[in-house]
């Protein structure tokens, strides 16, 4: 069973990759005659950097991966290996890669702008501004649920975190290298492969002992630093040797399961609809699934990676398909392996009956660690669980620090109405470390007052109504500027996703939010309920307006602006 998922999946992502994906980029978007990039036009150094296709893939791989299409499909296994599966197959390819790679390229012929300004620019002023607060509130969960994933990694087991920190320093090494002398690129690049490999080497047995809360601390100084400083310093080289990682564990993870060739015995194909899933309440597969599967079949907070940073970067817009587009299969193909590694090796690397009983990330990497071991008994399975605790935790420090540089983005945007009047207040807020410190302050403090039970399903919750909004917003661009006729292609699967989030994130305020405040004496239940709860009434508020204005513009002939 192994082997025949892993063959399907590979068949449908490479044959939809060079047929439907090559049809949007010649026929839809026609990026072959497309003007320079903003990378070149606009090159400050900073943000504007023309950069290579596989050096970007990396860094926006990296950051819209996180630990996204691993925890979630571990997550959604309590429904049974099927119905994730089926999810982030369909989900993926016809909803999560078209919203990936036409809001990367809407992005760049607004001049890399974000995607608030697109909205702004395509449905209303209004639409746009409100767009900004929805992003920002995402932010904030992302670091959150991120942060809280993070954190307990590196309590959990000092090696990884050890392992992280020389990660980094050998990517500010790459960097210098890359950036600073006329090395060749391939000179460089195996002298920061050789530099990932010492710094696991070395971090396997130098751990650093702290606790959770410390992490806490660590992380928010970190972060606030990483998404502070120029792309070309830490993040861009950081996420290039994120690739080699992403590289080598999906080969492994596939030739394990190739090989392997083991039945799906450690969970059933289909438990119930309304499993325990959420919050320990029956959760109905139908509307919620999109509260657990997130990244790995959809999300919208790739658009702010791809409208954020990518698309600022983009060297030409011919490899928008190969960052935007084929990242997002990527990620559903690593989707997939977390499903088949949990499914078929669950048991033999937890226990009978401890499958759901650990917590999803640990599901993942014990499983994966038996998996390939399993195929390839050279690797041992400790070795291989600590290789996919590094991956995973590396990848969602990625996120978390790009989120955060999204969030300082969108603070200083958000400010942007007190420039004429309260300039003194706008300088403050548009202020690069201020901005960082916002979101940094507000995530990680929701992260320390809560956990994953709540903060995963009200992340995916968020990103999936952004993912809708995009999706719309997408749709009135193709309609309006680019090729009417493939209008629906957009934004039918946009319809289904919005009603789909809508009712899941009403469902969620009714069956979870309340059990947070069902014991007064816990504090951090009170906050992290009273935090989540206003924004999620505040998001459905907004989203349903925005998604009203949306349809009062979308039967005109011209975008109304105002």
């Amino acid at each position: 069973m192994t082997t025949l998922v892993l063959v399907v999946a590979l068949a449908i992502y490479l044959i939809f990759y060079f047929s439907f994906g090559k049809g949007l980029q010649t026929k839809l978007l026609k990026s072959q005659e497309a003007p320079a990039a903003p990378s070149q036009r606009l090159s400050d150094g900073v943000d504007y950097i023309p950069t290579s296709k596989y050096v970007l893939f990396g860094h926006h791989f990296a950051s819209i991966a996180g630990a996204g299409p691993i925890v979630g499909p571990a997550i959604a296994i309590a429904w049974g290996w099927l119905p994730g599966l089926l999810w982030i197959w369909f989900g993926n390819i016809f909803i999560g890669a078209i919203h990936d790679y036409l809001a990367l390229t809407a992005s760049v012929r607004y001049d890399g702008r974000s995607v608030q300004f697109v909205a702004q620019e395509l449905i209303g002023k209004k639409a746009g501004k409100s767009f900004g607060w929805f992003i920002l509130f995402l932010c904030f969960l992302v670091v959150a649920a991120f942060g809280d994933i993070v954190a307990g990694q590196f309590a959990g087991d000092g090696a990884v975190a050890s392992t992280f920190f020389l990660f980094c320093a050998s990517a500010i090494v790459l960097g210098i290298l890359m950036y600073r002398t006329k090395l060749p690129m391939i000179i460089s690049t195996l002298i920061g492969i050789v530099l990932l490999i010492a710094s696991f080497v070395i971090g396997k047995h130098v751990g650093i002992s702290a606790s959770k809360d410390v992490w806490f601390l660590v992380i928010f100084i970190y972060i606030i630093i990483a998404s502070s400083l120029p792309v070309n310093i830490l993040l861009q080289p950081r996420d290039y040797l994120n690739s080699f990682l992403l590289y080598f564990g999906l080969i492994t993870g596939a030739i394990g399961a190739i090989l392997s060739a083991k039945g799906f015995d450690s969970v059933p194909v289909f438990t119930s609809f309304s499993a325990k899933v959420i919050g320990g309440k029956p959760s109905p597969f139908w509307p919620t699934v999109p509260l657990v599967i997130a990244c790995g079949a959809l999300s919208g907070f790739h658009a702010l990676i791809a409208s954020g940073t990518s698309s600022k970067q983009l060297r030409d817009e011919k490899d928008g398909l190969f960052v935007g587009y084929g990242a997002m299969l990527t990620e559903g193909f690593l989707a997939t392996i977390s499903v088949i590694a949990i499914a078929a090796f669950g048991v033999q690397a937890l226990g009978e009956g401890k499958v759901l009983a650990t917590p999803p990330l640990a599901r993942f990497t014990a499983s994966y660690g038996a998996m390939v071991a399993s195929a390839m008994p050279f690797f041992t399975a400790k070795f291989m669980k600590l290789f996919a605790a590094i991956w995973v935790s590396s990848f969602a420090l990625t996120t978390l620090d790009t989120t955060n540089r999204l969030g300082r983005y969108i603070v200083s945007e958000l400010s942007l109405p007190a420039k004429e009047k309260r300039p003194g207040l706008y300088k403050f807020f548009n202020n690069k470390w201020v901005g960082s410190l916002v979101v940094a302050f507000f995530g990680i403090g929701l992260a320390w007052s809560g956990n994953y039970t709540i903060l995963w399903p009200a992340f995916s919750g968020a990103n999936q109504l952004i993912a809708s909004i995009v999706m719309l917003t997408v749709a009135m661009w193709v309609k309006k500027e680019l090729n009417e006729k493939y209008t629906n292609l957009v934004f039918i699967p946009a319809v289904f996703l919005w009603i789909t989030v809508t009712a899941a994130i009403i469902w969620y305020q009714i069956a979870i939010v309340p059990a947070h405040f069902a014991d007064p004496a816990n504090i951090k239940n009170l906050i992290t309920g009273t935090l989540v709860g206003l924004m999620n009434i505040i998001m459905i508020i907004i989203n349903i307006a925005m998604v009203v204005t949306f349809f009062k513009n979308f039967g005109k002939d011209k975008a109304v602006k105002a």
